[in-house]
């Protein structure tokens, strides 16, 4: 909300796009922001509206647009004190090449357009054979807000823990560290309830975590619905899926560096026959790809091997869905933690690292024929490689992040564990609560 209120005062404002995964609430914060901050909302979504299509078949000059929009919509869109959404604009690509003409001729206008599979649509207009069906991307017009599931500071506040969601900051995490016992108990509910908005909510209206499991196991089938509804061909969309269904099981491999195997997919699975569908899955937001690199050097994307890479799912809580522990391991300590050999914990800081702290996360691991080791996640921050490693138990020995220190010459490393706060010169080690604060913690 913060962010659409800064992009609604800058004098330099570009029409908005929202993008995001399917169901973490894109509509609803653009109505909420909206209702606040606008005398109106003109709302178009052009999912299954033929009407609203067909007035951007034709001329996209900005005035006619917004003359037919107030129609439709009952508002006065064109006044600058109207807030246009242009909803699901993904189905209509000539809507999002009108983000340009906006842009351009009627730059007084608030224009907000949001879609769950524009990176979808931007990668298949160039091959799609339908002219109306190819997207001319307005590049250099539109300002961007990715959104993700809600970060773990942010459930914590959801459950009415705003103070404790006030302390998770860099300059608090010695006081937050001592009350470390209520922190971990909300993470092991978070862990299971996850992000996405309307899981919380049923567990928040029910106190019942089985409520939130529902909602979840409903989501991963309305995504499977998803694949064979924007792929053409069937076989793509069963690859599509094979791959969806096997990213819970790599992430969860009890031996070996868990990149992502094709062989692990099908047996026999090749790289040419599901590359399309892991990159699908990544334009669609459902997954994070994070790529192996060689070494921390910066930029990281300059030494990115992208043969090797593992998968996450958006939020840990479908992950949990897909997996399959009940709730009794979430009250069972920390039982929770080391399933699937801390499958749980990674998943939660990539998650982190993505949507606290728009990161983009890589990882390490040496060539594995001369030398072995493994560094969980590798970022950038401030023009330093920031190598992380994650601890789901008490055992905290970081013998390949030491290594790894070492040899590239790392001032600063930091650990994610069960422990408390602690920094020990070169190395940092951090509650699991505090992920979200890791690039403040340098």
């Amino acid at each position: 909300m913060e962010d659409l209120r800064k992009w609604a005062a800058s004098p330099r404002r570009k029409p908005l796009v929202v993008t995001g995964a399917r169901q973490v609430g894109k509509t609803w914060l653009v109505l909420e922001f909206g209702r606040r901050c606008f005398d109106a909302v003109a709302h178009v979504t052009f999912l299954d509206n033929e009407v609203m299509k067909s007035v951007f078949a034709g001329s996209l000059e900005p005035d006619r647009l917004l003359a037919a929009i107030s129609a439709y919509t009952g508002t006065d869109a064109s006044n600058g004190k109207t807030l246009v959404f242009l909803d699901e604009i993904q189905e209509c690509p000539r809507a999002i090449a009108s983000l340009k003409r906006f842009c351009e001729d009627r730059p007084d206008v608030p224009v907000v357009a949001a879609g769950s599979l524009l990176g979808v649509a931007m990668n298949r207009s160039s091959s799609a054979r339908d002219e109306s069906k190819r997207v001319s991307w307005p590049v250099g017009k539109v300002d961007y807000l990715d959104m993700h599931p809600m970060t773990f500071r942010e459930f914590v506040e959801a459950v009415g823990q705003p103070q404790l969601a006030r302390l998770l900051r860099s300059d608090s995490l010695e006081l937050a560290s001592a009350m470390g016992e209520k922190y971990d108990d909300l993470l092991r509910t978070y862990l299971f309830t996850g992000g996405m908005p309307e899981a919380v909510q049923a567990y928040l209206d029910t106190n019942l975590l089985a409520e939130s499991r529902k909602v979840q196991l409903r989501l991963l089938r309305d995504y499977e619905f998803d694949f064979s509804k924007h792929v053409a061909a069937p076989a793509d969309s069963e690859r599509i899926r094979e791959v969806w269904r096997s990213v819970p099981t790599q992430v969860s491999r009890e031996s070996g560096i868990n990149k992502f195997a094709y062989s692990k997919v099908r047996a026999g699975g090749r790289g040419r026959e599901y590359r399309d569908a892991v990159s699908w899955l990544v334009d669609a937001g459902l997954v994070t790809r994070v790529s192996r690199v060689s070494r921390p050097g910066i930029p990281l994307r300059a030494h990115a091997d992208e043969r090797s890479f593992k998968l996450f799912l958006l939020d840990v809580g479908l992950l949990g869905a897909a997996y399959g522990p009940d709730q009794e391991i979430v009250l069972n300590g920390d039982a929770l933690y080391a399933q699937g050999k801390g499958a749980y914990a990674e998943q939660y800081v990539c998650q982190q690292l993505v949507a606290g702290n728009a990161c983009v996360p890589y990882y390490w691991s040496a060539d594995g024929r001369t030398e072995k080791g493994e560094v969980d996640f590798v970022y950038e921050c401030r023009g330093k490689v920031v190598p992380l490693e994650v601890k789901s138990d008490e055992n905290v020995r970081s013998r390949s992040l030491a290594k790894f220190a070492k040899e590239f010459g790392i001032e600063r490393c930091q650990r994610l564990s069960l422990r408390g706060y602690r920094d020990e010169g070169w190395l940092v080690n951090l509650p699991l609560f505090a992920a979200n604060v890791l690039p403040a913690a340098l």
